[in-house]
């Protein structure tokens, strides 16, 4: 029997807002109605509230994340040719300030044998989205058909696309309330949303890049100890192999933070691998050996490291990069002069703070947070975003700055707002005389 005609979202969110515990059926509900839109955003905010305040049991939390991933389409990749144990791998980051790890990460692993099917997401609050930085390229196809994307990525080895309107359509809708209504920094809520897209793209291993630190959406370790340690419960539970690394996110990853200045700098990363900065060099390198290892391709993640490694310093990464560009129409040039295809932003301005000494900290979400005021983010879901704009040459703790070396340089569409950006990157810096203890990016390995 139907009983959808007695479904209350109201009572829903009235009970959990009291504390209770929901019942699969009243989640099921609840995510159906995301779905054909029966439930509005003003209820959907009011639930991530009090899921927000109150938390989910790690069974709401599994019914969320099956719901959610059943609104769509669920990949079985057998239907494309793929074998059943084929090495069909992904990563997820929980969010960063100038995380661009996906779009060297994905063909690093194509190029040691992997097969990469990433479904990517747009920016979320002050942090970047892979998805806004590839529809920096012009012609780019984000969406193509899922037998569009099979087959680049059973030819190529990888492919990154946006999440489509089949692959977790509730999730899509949840997400974008999420992001504008102050209820992105949840355990259960993070988790389903990452797992339903992933589970739904059908993979045989997931790799996550759990953040922490005062740029990443868990500001501590132990709080992102937590969250990884769910992720890994869920999926594994799921069926999903799945290992996540703890990695620090105290300062922005890599010199950029925008959209279009972060795809220089990645096809710089692969095309001069040595002059790359180092943390970002670990978190890939560190990823790649577990996703390698975990999809069976090689059989420790030492092994599997070493073999990156070489993909990338000989440029088997990078031929494999340009290949998915042009595959989703992108220029067949690309990587030869991406600045010949990338927009950035007229206004160009340098920082420089009054202090000589090195950077001993750094307020990573302010960084972020100015990258959205300078339109390269979102303030509402609909929002369309700058990609020209950002912020590069970003000093790295440890880094020695005076009046005459900048700590960052800001590209803006107007000097209106590279001033406001100047200002907030002045306040978001620490100098110091001595230089600071450094510490590793990253910090724990989770297995399941």
């Amino acid at each position: 029997m139907d009983n959808k005609g007695s479904f209350l979202p109201q009572e829903i969110i009235r009970q959990k807002r009291d504390g209770a515990t929901l019942t699969d059926a009243q989640i099921a509900d609840f995510v159906a109605g995301i779905t054909d839109a029966s439930v509005t955003d003003a209820q959907i905010s009011a639930l991530a509230m009090a899921v927000f305040f109150n938390g989910m049991t790690p069974e709401e939390g599994a019914a969320l994340t099956l719901s959610m991933r059943d609104s769509g389409t669920v990949i079985n990749w057998g239907d494309y040719g793929f074998d059943k144990d084929a090495p069909i791998v992904d990563k997820h980051s929980t969010g960063g300030v100038g995380d661009k790890v996906s779009l060297m990460l994905a063909p690093i692993v194509a190029a040691i044998g992997g097969y990469v099917p990433m479904i990517s997401g747009r920016g979320l609050g002050h942090t970047g989205g892979t998805l806004d930085k590839l529809e920096s390229i012009p012609g780019y196809d984000a969406f193509p058909d899922v037998e569009v994307f099979a087959g680049i990525t059973k030819e190529i080895g990888c492919s990154i696309i946006g999440q489509t309107a089949n692959l977790a359509p509730a999730d899509k809708r949840f997400y974008g309330v999420r992001d504008v209504t102050a209820t992105v920094e949840s355990v259960p809520l993070i988790t389903a949303s990452i797992l339903s897209k992933k589970l739904a793209a059908g993979l045989n291993a997931l790799v996550m890049d759990v953040k922490f630190g005062n740029g990443a959406f868990m500001d501590s370790a132990p709080k992102a100890q937590i969250l990884a340690e769910n992720i890994v419960r869920v999926a594994n539970a799921a069926g999903v192999p799945t290992t996540a690394l703890l990695t620090d996110m105290n300062q922005v990853l890599g010199r950029t933070a925008g959209n279009a200045v972060e795809l220089i700098e990645t096809v710089e990363f692969l095309r001069n691998p040595g002059s790359a900065d180092q943390r970002l060099v670990d978190v890939t390198l560190g990823l790649a050996a577990h996703m390698a290892s975990l999809g069976k391709i090689y059989s420790t993640p030492s092994e599997a490291r070493s073999h990156a490694k070489a993909a990338l310093e000989n440029g088997r990464a990078l031929e494999i990069f340009a290949k998915m560009v042009a595959a989703q129409k992108g220029p067949i040039d690309f990587i030869e002069n991406p600045t010949k295809y990338l927009d950035i932003a007229p206004v160009e301005r340098a920082v420089y703070v009054k202090d000589t000494g090195f950077v001993s900290a750094m307020d990573t979400r302010a960084i972020g947070v100015a990258v959205v005021a300078l339109g390269g983010g979102r303030v509402n879901p609909g929002h369309a975003i700058d990609h020209s704009v950002g912020i590069t040459e970003i000093a790295q703790i440890g880094d020695r700055v005076d009046r005459d070396k900048p700590i960052a340089m800001v590209y803006a569409k107007n000097e209106a707002d590279a001033d406001i950006a100047e200002e907030t990157l002045k306040g978001a810096f620490v100098v110091s005389e001595g230089q600071p203890n450094m510490s590793p990016v990253v910090t724990n390995v989770i297995e399941g």
